[in-house]
């Protein structure tokens, strides 16, 4: 993919900024009057990123990494809501319809620097409860915010009550950082924060995090938690290729991915452990790649141990990844896997947080199911929040899952379960109001 070369904001303020404003006409205002657009380029055009595994800088090499975080520690963020979390939860959940429900289930993404109006049209007539902000933007933190806000301006309601979103997207550092621009650190690449101390790097994230919470970013979808090994290296095309890892030891990997992870904590954003079981062995990138295969990990293996550690922490999010595992589950895509989510993930390691996706919308990986195959396979195998960095494939995806409720009664408590799971994160980011 050709990376566009980065743009200087202009700083005007433009009187459209309002949350009143259909959400279309406002977020076009936003890229008008401070937004990072290259002239005449649209979000598919083969000059502007818009996959969200990340976003190599420019000069880069021109193959995107995988996408997608880790949470070693548990988010803090204070709720608006002084009810307790499962009532809350319950008051928004009795009340959704079904329509509204599935579309907690979808995170959809937009371009951070040029968004367009289709694609947002998309998402909210699908009702989806969450954002990626995607490709590559230097519009800087005050510009970020106002097509943030625009977003969740247009949110949906229940029973008079915003649901709030959670808005979401690729910070790892080195050529993995979406937002770029004034308010924004350049952050260093994994390997180099793996050489730190681990209190350094947890100042550092904190301080990181709070640059997202300032663009409106409550969700980050880093750090990564996969173990590279050294023997392997730049061979694994979508961490190590990219120097994405923090290290290549299960203990380094550990102890890094943690400190990031609190420090985030601390300053009440979340973090997502990615990209479970692990993409350190494998040589393909997903995103690029089909029948990407690893060979060697086990339910035992030691480069799980940075995954244990961070549910044990307290992450409330795992993303998982799209290949195979030979020695798991040979027979399904780990984003498919019931072995991978149910009973590896949820029960020996005992998540009870929000399984997210990699990308289920653009990935190679996924191109030989429809939309809607992608969509019901994942929640069918335990997962909850689809991630697509195509929102074309959104329709297809929630009359996908509302068909197969429609059937099947243990299929619409998997999507209850899995809302009610995405709507308890909102809760804790303070995203739900039930005062």
């Amino acid at each position: 993919m050709t990376i566009r070369v980065r743009q200087q904001p202009r700083n005007r303020r433009c009187a459209a900024l309002r949350t009143r404003i259909p959400l279309v006409t406002l977020v076009l205002a936003v890229t008008g009057c401070g937004g990072s657009v290259a002239p005449g380029a649209t979000p598919d055009s083969p000059g502007s990123p818009a996959v969200s595994h990340g976003t190599p800088t420019p000069g880069a090499s021109s193959a995107l990494p995988s996408r997608t975080g880790a949470d070693a520690a548990p988010a803090t963020a204070r709720a608006t809501s002084s009810a307790p979390a499962a009532t809350c939860t319950d008051r928004y959940l009795s009340g959704m319809t079904t329509a509204q429900r599935v579309g907690q289930l979808l995170m959809g993404g937009i371009s951070a620097s040029q968004p367009d109006q289709v694609q947002l049209r998309i998402l909210r007539d699908n009702h989806v409860g969450s954002v990626m902000l995607t490709g590559r933007s230097s519009a800087g933190t005050t510009a970020t915010r106002k097509l943030v806000d625009g977003f969740r301006g247009q949110a949906d309601q229940v029973a008079g009550r915003r649901v709030g979103l959670l808005v979401s997207t690729d910070q790892e550092g080195g050529r993995v950082q979406v937002l770029n621009g004034p308010g924004f650190s350049a952050m260093p690449s994994g390997l180099t924060q793996g050489s730190w101390p681990t209190s350094t790097l947890r100042t550092r994230a904190a301080a990181w995090a709070n640059e997202l919470k300032a663009a409106g970013v409550n969700l980050n979808l880093a750090p990564v938690a996969d173990v590279v090994p050294a023997a392997l290296g730049v061979r694994n095309i979508p961490i190590g290729s990219f120097q994405r890892e923090y290290g290549h030891t299960a203990d380094v990997v550990t102890s890094h991915s943690g400190a990031f992870a609190a420090g985030f904590a601390q300053s009440g954003v979340m973090t997502t452990l990615k990209h479970f079981p692990g993409l350190g062995q494998v040589i393909g990138n997903t995103d690029t790649t089909a029948n990407v295969v690893d060979s060697v990990t086990t339910a035992d293996s030691s480069s799980l141990t940075p995954f244990r550690a961070g549910i044990k922490a307290g992450s409330p999010f795992v993303m998982i990844s799209s290949a195979t595992y030979t020695k798991i589950d040979p027979n399904h895509l780990a984003a498919f896997s019931p072995t991978v989510i149910e009973h590896l993930l949820r029960g020996q390691l005992g998540f009870n947080g929000v399984v997210i996706s990699d990308d289920l919308g653009n990935a190679v990986a996924v191109r030989s199911f429809t939309p809607a195959q992608r969509a019901v396979n994942f929640i069918a195998a335990g997962g909850d929040m689809i991630l697509t960095v195509q929102p074309s494939t959104i329709p297809a995806m929630a009359q996908g899952i509302q068909a197969r409720m429609a059937q099947d009664a243990s299929f619409r408590a998997k999507v209850d379960a899995g809302v009610r799971r995405i709507l308890d994160a909102k809760h804790n980011a303070g995203q739900l109001d039930c005062g």
